[in-house]
């Protein structure tokens, strides 16, 4: 986030049906999304007024599915579980590390580990949601699965 006194750049990461991502790209205060975010916590239906566009550096929108996907690389890869919001801020650093893999570029890549995902057990981490849901998420698994072992991040 961009303060007076810093100089390390800050990316919010917006889940899909959200409305943010819209409204920073376009400068419209207005933006809106007909549809709420499945990722609990973060993401809005509509921009509001504490949303300061000024005040952010970059954004990426977060496909829900590679949201869902992040979650359970991590539970993967350090034995617990965490929320969707976690995962739309996982996927996002690992995509931006893996941007700086591909420049060459060194420095540090901070994100939140936000909630615990026991309470999504229905959600996030159940089939059969996914499938309720329509949320393929194998085109993710696959893309962090190759990212984590070769460092190539392929869309």
């Amino acid at each position: 986030m961009s303060t007076t006194c810093s100089t390390t750049p800050g990316c919010v990461a917006d889940p899909e049906n959200s409305c943010f991502f819209d409204g920073w790209v376009h400068q419209d205060a207005h933006a809106f999304s007909d549809r709420g975010s499945r990722i609990e916590g973060i993401g809005r239906p509509r921009m509001e007024p504490s949303f300061v566009p000024g005040a952010i550096d970059r954004m990426m929108k977060v496909p829900d599915a590679a949201s869902v996907a992040a979650v359970r690389a991590l539970e993967r890869a350090i034995g617990r579980k965490a929320g969707g919001s976690t995962g739309t801020g996982l996927w996002s650093a690992l995509r931006i590390v893996a941007e700086m893999v591909a420049a060459g570029r060194t420095g540090s890549v901070v994100t939140l580990l936000c909630d615990p995902g026991e309470r999504y057990l229905d959600k996030y981490y159940s089939d059969v949601w996914l499938e309720e849901q329509g949320l393929d998420i194998e085109p993710y698994v696959k893309t962090l699965d190759v990212f984590l072992t070769t460092g190539d991040w392929t869309d």
